[in-house]
């Protein structure tokens, strides 16, 4: 791998250094001594409406660059504490580099100097070309959250009752977290997302068609979590903690810290939570004969109360070797610390409604999740023309830990003690990924923007399932069901990408390659042989976008995309065995899983990025989808291949100001429409349904430091292959006050008002059976959360944009 991470290097240096025409505005800023001042925000505004359009901070020197401006008449706005703020007069770019005069910036007296502070309300979301960007701050309700509260709360997204993510109607999504992907199964990734405080974020960015720089992996794109980091000059940073109060209590505490030099930039984000939960899930089965009568009733109810303690960390190191390269390593660790208790009580009952059994099962389990990850960077800018050569390496090593009780007594009609069963487990597992990026960017004459990178991955997937009987006090091993799975496998990728502005038309177009190796061993035992497979295959993945710019002004778009992306199996779902949820429930993998292959149209309008309109249509083939198979009493859950998935659906975007206090941002599919078809356990199967999905979310200012938030969501009833899901959502408020010249800030937020955010449905296509669930999350939750921030805040961009490991979180079983 080292040797193919040189190669890289050496082969994208080679390229040819071709100078580009590009329009930049360059300058330098100065103090009344006639020195360059370092890290002063430069902002480039709109002339129109001092819209912000990119703030950058300036070198050592006080040098600022801003690279591939485009036409059109822009201000400049030059800031800092101590200093005055200094604005320009209009710069006209017209296809031309401008190099401004020097600035001059005048020092504050010590009384201006006391109340100067730095304020900026950001809209809740913001259209890029290729993405939609979230900014988490600018939700109320987001306070005292974690991540995975704040993505159902994000335009197009939908959280299920598992934790599991969608985004736009599809499943598969591939999450990153600062352009890294989790690697992580969908439960995992679960606990991980609500370990991670809401303070910790800064923005969300989502690609539901993203361009070939970024792996293939996820039919249902790109959902990227960026956290904060700050590039202001000295120590600043924030605290907070909030107090919540749902079915039971829970406490969230988070720092975030930055310190920047000019030389060196070294941050930590530190958090810590504790959280207890509870849901409830009925469970009813009718069994019927096969003239269709009634033979046997299952009523069961189970409760989980589960405790998760959870400390989280992200530390990181940039060194500034020169104004044009840029090392840095980054570390991020987090622990889940968890202890639940499901006590389950199931019912019998025969033809005639009379109780024929009853079973009390006390299980528990205790459990332990680790993450500890580190990612070596370097970045260098040839020259300001936008050629750019990046490298990054990764480690990242998950392990896991849980032990399992299962205690099941069966007792009479009478309540006389029938039998019992006793069993216990061990799932020790582990995940190790070596991984390699590089990626290059060069401005090529005619506005031509070209990107090119390759990229290695290694990953080691090690899973354990040790299960015992327990009879009076003494464990023996069932061989059974205990099991031990090794998974392996390399993903070596290459892109090509370029982009070309002309006056009013925009294109792009990328190819990427992906060769996959996969090697599975599900070890034996002394009642089970030993079992191998291997995978190989090669794939191209082609993406394209058109822009049309239908005025002259660009206030309305037309655009076009088109890509195509594939699902592996997730490395959990290829294990043959199955693992035990409780007597009746059972998750089992699949080893013959192959990779599922969607084909992405998508055509909208926009605007002036206050409107959009779109339509999209996707195809999946071999698409892996969970079923459910009756095996005697028990269903048992595994992702199978069962044929094809055609979607489509209409959906309108608004960003809209009714009046100066007042912001609405919604999200609605008018019409989605969804067809699965293909072979099932015991036949043919084709579903139909179409549903409508909304968000909305209203802003006020209240004045005085006063603000508040309403919003919610709602999903109308649809079917999904086996699963009759009812309409479920929920409604959100939120209200805050900010004091000590909005350094702080007082939060009071509810979030699911009505407790209405439920899943409940039936299970179909099971012969003979008709199966009713409803799952009772008990997600209502009131909190009061304080923050505050000290020194110098700004909000500039990541200096990395890009990881090493963006092709297998999707894998990990999200």
């Amino acid at each position: 791998m080292i040797l193919l991470s040189i190669a890289m290097i050496v082969s994208i240096l080679c390229i040819t250094n071709i100078q580009a025409q590009t329009a930049s505005v360059r300058g330098q800023v100065i103090g009344s001594q006639k020195k360059g001042l370092a890290a002063i925000s430069v902002s480039l505004l709109n002339s129109s409406d001092s819209s912000i359009q990119k703030t950058i901070i300036s070198d050592e020197n006080g040098n600022f660059l801003f690279a591939e401006v485009k036409d059109g008449d822009w201000l400049l706005l030059a800031e800092a504490i101590g200093f005055k703020k200094y604005y320009s007069a209009v710069i006209s770019v017209r296809q031309k580099n401008i190099v401004l005069p020097v600035i001059v910036l005048q020092e504050s007296a010590a009384k201006e100097l006391a109340s100067v502070t730095v304020t900026a309300n950001k809209p809740f979301t913001e259209q890029k070309i290729d993405r939609t960007i979230v900014n988490v701050d600018a939700l109320i309700s987001n306070t005292g959250s974690n991540a995975l509260e704040v993505l159902e709360k994000t335009p197009g997204v939908l959280v299920d009752e598992n934790g599991g993510i969608s985004f736009k109607g599809k499943s598969s999504v591939l999450i990153l977290i600062d352009d890294k992907p989790t690697y992580l199964s969908a439960a995992d990734l679960a606990t991980y997302l609500r370990s991670l405080p809401s303070s910790a974020l800064d923005k969300i960015e989502l690609m539901d068609n993203p361009p070939a720089k970024y792996d293939a992996s996820g039919n249902g794109g790109v959902i990227n979590i960026k956290t904060k980091k700050s590039r202001a000059k000295g120590l600043n940073g924030s605290v907070a903690a909030s107090v919540g109060q749902s079915f039971y209590a829970r406490t969230n505490e988070s720092i975030n810290l930055n310190y920047y030099t000019g030389k060196i930039n070294v941050f930590a984000n530190l958090g810590y939570s504790i959280q207890k939960g509870f849901r409830q899930l009925d469970i009813n089965r009718d069994y019927y004969d096969l003239s269709g009568h009634l033979t046997t009733s299952f009523k069961q109810t189970n409760y989980f109360t589960p405790v998760t303690k959870s400390p989280v960390a992200k530390i990181g190191f940039d060194y500034y070797a020169s104004a044009k390269t840029t090392w840095g390593i980054v570390y991020t660790g987090s622990v889940s610390d968890r202890n639940e208790y499901r006590p389950t009580f199931s019912y019998s009952y025969n033809a005639s409604g009379a109780l024929d059994s009853s079973i009390k099962a006390d299980n528990s389990s205790v459990s332990s999740f680790h993450k500890n990850g580190i990612n070596l960077n370097y970045t260098h800018k040839f020259d300001s023309s936008g050629k750019v050569l990046s490298f990054d390496m990764d480690y990242i090593k998950y392990s896991s830990d849980a032990d399992q009780f299962f205690a099941n007594s069966t007792y009479s009609p009478t309540g006389s003690l029938k039998s019992s069963q006793n069993i216990t487990d061990q799932l020790p597992s582990g995940i190790s990924i070596y991984a390699a990026k590089t990626d290059y960017v060069q401005m090529l004459p005619g506005k031509t923007k070209m990107e090119a990178g390759l990229k290695t991955s290694y990953v080691t997937s090690d899973n354990e399932a040790n299960y015992f009987n327990v009879n009076n006090g003494v464990s023996t091993i069932d061989y059974n069901n205990t099991n031990h799975f090794i998974y392996k496998e390399n993903i070596n990728a290459a892109y090509l990408n370029f982009s070309k502005e002309f006056k009013r038309v925009s294109v792009q177009a990328g190819l990427r390659a992906e060769n996959t190796n996969g090697d599975g061993h599900q070890l034996g035992n002394l009642y089970k042989p030993d079992s191998a497979f291997t995978k190989h295959y090669t794939n191209l993945f082609p993406t394209a976008y058109l822009s049309f710019k239908i005025d002259s002004a660009g206030d309305n778009l037309l655009n076009f995309a088109y890509g195509r992306r594939i699902d592996r199996p997730n490395y959990q779902d290829l294990n043959p065995f199955v693992f035990i949820l409780d007597k009746f429930t059972a998750f089992a993998g699949n080893p013959f899983l192959k990779p599922q292959y969607s084909n992405d149209f998508k055509i909208s309008y926009t605007h002036k990025n206050k409107f959009t309109l779109s339509a999209q249509y996707i195809h999946t083939s071999d698409i892996q989808i969970e079923t459910i198979e009756q095996n005697g009493s028990v269903f048992i859950s595994r992702n199978g291949n069962i044929g094809q998935w055609d979607y489509f659906v209409f959906s309108i975007e608004t960003n809209l100001h009714p009046a100066k206090w007042w912001t609405i941002n919604t999200y609605t599919d008018l019409f989605n429409y969804q067809v699965f078809s293909g072979q099932l356990y015991n036949g043919y199967i084709q579903t139909k349904s179409a549903y409508v999905y909304a968000q909305v979310n209203n802003q006020f200012v209240l004045g005085k430091g006063w603000s508040a938030e309403t919003g919610g969501f709602y999903c109308s009833p649809r079917q999904q292959a086996q699963f009759d899901k009812i309409a479920f959502g929920q409604l959100n408020a939120g209200l805050q006050k900010k004091f000590w010249n909005n350094q702080a800030s007082l939060k009071l937020s509810v979030r699911d008002i009505f407790n209405t955010n439920t899943s409940t449905g039936f299970i179909t296509n099971i012969p003979d059976v008709i199966a009713h669930y409803a799952n009772h999350f008990h997600n209502q939750v009131f909190v009061l959360g304080f923050t505050y921030s000290f020194g110098k805040q700004i909000n500039a961009e990541h200096k990395r944009q890009t990881g090493s490991a963006e092709s297998e979180a999707g894998r990990a079983g999200n």
